[in-house]
Formats: C-alpha cells, structure tokens, sequence
C-alpha cells in the first residue's frame, strides 16, 4: 500500500470490521495543545465511529444500502482539515441503473478529528461528540441530504 494509512471498515453490509496494522505504524496519535497532549489509539476512534454508527436509530439503518464506513488516519492532502467524506450515489438519486455498483464509502479522519478537539482545548468527550457529528453529516449524504440542510440541522 505504499506507506498509506491501514483501513478498517466499520460499518453496514458488504465489509468485513478486520483489519490489519503494519508493525511500524505507531498505534496511537498524539497531537500537542496547551501543553497537553490529546491521545487516541487507532483501535479506540474506530471504536468511537462502531459506536456512533450503532446510536443510529435502527429505522434509519435499514434503510441504508450498499455503503461502508472506513477509518483513515488523515484525509486527501488538498483538504487536511477534512473530518469526514462521502463517495458515492445518495438513495436519493439512484435509479433502475443502479446495480452491480462498488459500495458507496464514507470515511471519517482520525488525525483532523483529533486535532481539531485538541486546538479547541477538548477531551476525550469532545472526541466523541465530534466523531458521533461527523457519522451522522455524512450518513445523511447517503440519504440526500446536502450540506445548507445539515447546517441548518447543527450537522456542519
């Protein structure tokens, strides 16, 4: 994988939640702030998106189809401060053409997450209320729902 950041997918239908580490990536991610560090193992944010996924009402979860969720560390170098992305066709917009199609994918950032949380003098609390945002703005792409109404929503 040329050096790039292992994958874990954490969420519905279609993937596998194992994943495999490299030996020589560190497994937690500091990020300074105040004097502080801000500390997270890998394995504890995917346990924060399994968790925020799983707050999703169920009724909405059925209705979800063909889409994967994945942990990276960072986001695509043109956007750094990226804390989660959505790639794919929204419910909203598929057709009869829709089949046979790679699953749609959301991704949540770990490295931005974490330290956003750490410049806004954040805890571990604040981790999990961003990641549980993050989940829910881009789950609600899958749906249709684009980015003025989630501001609206307080989804931003």
């Amino acid at each position: 994988m040329d050096g790039a950041a292992p994958r874990r997918a954490v969420g519905y239908r279609t993937v596998s939640r194992a994943v495999s580490r490299p030996a020589h990536r560190s497994a937690r991610v500091g990020v300074p702030h105040n004097g502080g560090v801000l500390e997270m193992s890998r394995e504890e944010f995917e346990d924060l998106v399994s968790q925020a996924l799983d707050r999703i009402p169920p009724e909405l979860t059925r209705l979800m189809d063909n889409v994967a969720v994945f942990v990276e560390d960072e986001p695509p170098p043109e956007e750094p401060e990226l804390l989660g992305l959505y790639e794919g066709t929204p419910l909203t917009e598929r057709g009869e053409w829709y089949a046979g199609v790679l699953p749609d994918r959301i991704s949540v950032y770990m490295g931005p997450t974490l330290r956003m949380c750490a410049r806004e003098g954040g805890d571990r609390e604040a981790v999990v209320e961003e990641v549980e945002i993050t989940v829910v703005h881009e789950i609600a792409h899958h749906f249709g729902i684009d980015d003025e109404r989630l501001h609206a929503l307080g989804y931003a």
